[in-house]
């Protein structure tokens, strides 16, 4: 099958023209080294803020489900970033996400469930046996990344809330606190970030609640402190900072689709010949490497994920 090719684009094209220009009014209105004022009243510089060693966790065992590649940098992987709540830019949440407190922190799952729960980060470290994930990442901008996290399957908080027979979809919340997050300032998007799974994608071995990044828990600017990772589908998939899972009986709202519902759809799987409406997604540009390479189906696990489509129309359901 041919698959039309597209030139590269500009950066003001990367995302919806809206959030770009947007963006600048974001910068404008937060300032180059503002000092804001902190809970005690001492200024606080934003700066950059260079991946510190974390906490380290257990020893992880490295999963059978672990892809094959070297992974990227640890500098790489908290240096280039989305995560709009710091920022529009790949490097403000580097930059930014120093403001946000992890602790004390929690995560509730309700909804469509017999035993709803509100766990704190301690109570999901200890869940279940924590391991390496090394994941695959395919951005629908047309970046990549592979990157050791760590977690356990989101599977195991999902069984022991129970789900009631009219739990047909899984929604997620992240955290949206403009004290602590400059980018919730601005209304670049709907806030708080949403993001919805069916629940037999989020009940597939591959979807792994994540609490960890280089065998260390997770950087601010990467989702802490806990987030969901689905390798198989474009990155916005993956909600970072959650403070709520719900299942719910109606596919959920999502937060780019409803920005955006031509340029992205609620399954967002990793698919080359269904080009974005501005670029095409048939060629990735892994970070650290300078040519571009092919991009697979599925992100490469569509040995592990296809048959959850067995009959769908992935042109219409992308």
């Amino acid at each position: 099958m041919l698959i039309r090719q597209k030139p590269d684009i500009a950066a003001s094209e990367i995302t919806p023209r809206h959030l770009f220009e947007g963006r600048r009014d974001f910068i404008r209105a937060a300032g180059v080294g503002i000092a804001l004022a902190s809970a005690t009243g001492a200024g606080i510089l934003l700066r950059p803020a260079p991946a510190l060693a974390g906490t380290k966790l257990p020893a992880l065992r490295r999963s059978p489900l672990s892809a094959t590649e070297a992974a990227n940098s640890q500098a790489d992987i908290t240096s280039y970033n989305n995560f709009y709540e710091f920022g529009t830019g790949k490097e403000d949440p580097g930059q930014n996400a120093h403001t946000l407190r992890t602790r004390p922190w929690t995560l509730a799952i309700e909804g469509e469930v017999k035993h709803a729960k509100v766990y704190d980060l301690d109570e999901l470290l200890k869940l279940a046996p924590l391991e390496e994930r090394i994941y695959r990442l395919r951005c629908v901008e047309g970046w990549s990344m592979v990157i050791p996290w760590a977690g356990y399957p989101l599977s195991e908080l999902i069984r022991r809330a129970e789900p009631t027979g009219r739990a047909h979809f899984v929604e997620f919340i992240s955290a949206a606190d403009p004290e602590q997050m400059p980018g919730v300032r601005r209304p670049v998007l709907e806030w708080p970030y949403a993001e919805g799974l069916r629940l037999d994608e989020a009940m597939h071995p591959l979807a792994l609640l994540t609490l960890g990044l280089y065998g260390e828990v997770l950087p601010n600017q990467n989702g802490a402190p806990v987030r969901v990772t689905l390798p198989w589908k474009y990155g916005f998939k993956s909600a970072k900072s959650l403070v709520k899972i719900r299942l719910v009986e109606r596919q959920p709202r999502t937060t780019w689709s409803s920005a955006a519902p031509r340029e992205y759809g609620f399954y967002s799987n990793v698919n080359p010949q269904v080009d974005h409406p501005r670029w095409s997604q048939a060629r990735e540009r892994r970070i650290g490497e300078l040519g571009k390479r092919a991009t697979l189906p599925f992100n490469g696990y569509a040995d592990q994920v296809a048959a959850l489509y067995t009959g769908m129309d992935l042109r219409a359901n992308f």
